[in-house]
């Protein structure tokens, strides 16, 4: 039967290569997109709702559908203030995964980052951390959370703090083997592809996903 899906953050990068993937999967008949602002793509399967994502508990009524994507993120340098960094970040992840469990959404993948550690001294990785904490807690029947290491991709906006991290990453990718070969970067389509094939993967008994083996999802599918 077709599926519906619901997509957190499909202005973004691995959200955007995520909405590419879905609309071509006929698996799925649907795409509800929840976000601030439009993706700009005039297609039958796409069903936008332009909102404050703050009060996405607002739009409960509409928040229906098989599985839910949350790819919803910001950084340092966007979002400086900790209080607004928070509510991006563990905020409304944990508001989408409880509007699932109240609409019996029983698929829900979030994607987070490696090394997220709710004791963590580091505020981003504690911040995931927390988000990983709270989104388990709901027990969601099928919870996947991806650690991707640092996302590659063409982005919008430019993250000269990033680019720099990557032009670093490229050099030492070579080098990391066995245990490190997690710290990898990572593409976001290869992060969405995985994505696609994990949520159509209900015996997967699996929750937190570190980026190596997101990759090797990706790369079998």
């Amino acid at each position: 039967m077709p599926k519906t899906a619901i997509i957190l953050g499909a202005t973004g990068l691995t959200g955007g290569m995520l909405l590419q993937q879905l609309l071509e999967d006929d698996r799925y008949e649907k795409v509800k997109l929840f976000s601030r602002n439009s993706v700009e793509i005039d297609h039958p399967k796409i069903e936008e709702h332009l909102i404050d994502l703050f009060k996405l508990e607002e739009h409960k009524d509409k928040f229906t559908g098989d599985e839910v994507f949350c790819c919803v993120g910001t950084t340092k340098s966007k979002t400086p203030d900790h209080e607004t960094y928070t509510k991006i970040d563990r905020g409304i992840p944990i508001t989408a995964a409880k509007l699932s469990k109240e609409n019996n959404i029983d698929t829900f993948l979030v994607v987070s980052a490696l090394g997220a550690n709710p004791k963590s001294r580091v505020f981003y990785n504690r911040t995931k951390g927390k988000m990983e904490k709270d989104v388990l807690e709901l027990e969601i029947k099928h919870t996947y959370i991806l650690q991707p290491s640092l996302i590659t991709g063409e982005r919008k906006e430019s993250r000269s703090f990033e680019k720099i991290g990557k032009v670093m990453l490229n050099f030492i990718n070579p080098f990391f083997l066995g245990t490190m070969r997690k710290y990898k970067s990572i593409s976001a389509e290869s992060i969405a592809r995985a994505m696609v094939a994990i949520a159509n993967s209900p015996e997967l008994d699996v929750q937190r996903i570190p980026s190596d083996e997101i990759k090797n999802i990706a790369h079998n599918n």
